[in-house]
């Protein structure tokens, strides 16, 4: 079955970040119980897939999925798909994606849909299979397009809180996880019409939430000025949990 893992193929958040690629924007590859998922394949996925160390291959993914159409997560999906079924000679895969993602302003294109053994529609407090996998989308978050963050039983309870304002049913939503992935965009204060999570929020999941361990990603500007992985030593120290600071093509054991 070979070893659980997740493999940030980037850590940006927020547009300009992505596009000047101060950090890459390739989504999260995870492989465990013998099946292969791409999460939020933004621009230059399928780059960061085929040259990682080792190579991750598309053609041998069962299934690729989007949180939500913003195209910091999305932009890839459509070239994702044409690997993973090989121009479509070989239909194959589920997409899983937000009902808008898919008929209002669709970022997925019609005839790449075709190519594809099914799709789901992402639901609040839905459960989901593919393959050796068990996801759930426990509520959707308060972000200017539908989005939903999972929560997937694995080796270990894994859960990604996606883009998002926090509120405090994410505490509830993500009870349990053992790992704990947090997109943390913004370094300063909260602010109601920015609707992304900042370190202070970060530290109200870890310490509601209590995993064994919270990985930050997704890092808009400010995040990079403040220096991440110093900011994740010193949330470690404060929370009593191991916090960590993602990387381009850090690999996560489960």
């Amino acid at each position: 079955m070979g070893e659980a893992f997740i493999k940030f193929l980037g850590t940006a958040g927020a547009r300009i970040v992505v596009f000047k690629q101060l950090r890459a924007s390739g989504g999260l590859w995870l492989e465990a119980n013998g099946t292969r998922l791409l999460i939020d394949p933004g621009p230059g996925s399928l780059l960061r897939a085929l040259s990682s160390r080792p190579s991750l291959s598309p053609a041998k993914l069962d299934g690729v999925l989007i949180t939500h159409r913003h195209l910091d997560h999305a932009a890839d999906v459509n070239v994702i798909i044409e690997a993973m079924t090989e121009g479509g000679l070989r239909r194959r895969g589920v997409l899983f994606a937000p009902r808008d993602a898919l008929e209002e302003d669709p970022v997925v294109l019609r005839y790449v849909r075709e190519y594809l053994e099914g799709i789901e529609v992402l639901e609040e407090g839905k459960s989901y299979t593919l393959g050796g996998l068990s996801f759930s989308t426990p509520l959707r978050h308060r972000h200017p397009v539908e989005t939903y963050g999972l929560y997937f039983t694995l080796p270990q309870r894994v859960a990604l809180i996606t883009d998002t304002l926090y509120f405090r049913e994410l505490e509830e939503a993500y009870q349990g996880a053992e790992v704990l992935i947090l997109n943390v965009v913004r370094a300063g204060e909260r602010k109601e019409e920015i609707q992304h999570l900042t370190l202070s929020d970060a530290r109200l999941l870890i310490e509601g939430i209590k995993p064994k361990k919270a990985v930050l990603t997704h890092f808009g500007m400010s995040m990079l000025r403040a220096r991440p992985w110093e900011v994740a030593s010193q949330m470690s120290e404060e929370t009593g949990v191991e916090v960590q600071a993602a990387r381009d093509g850090m690999s996560l054991s489960l």
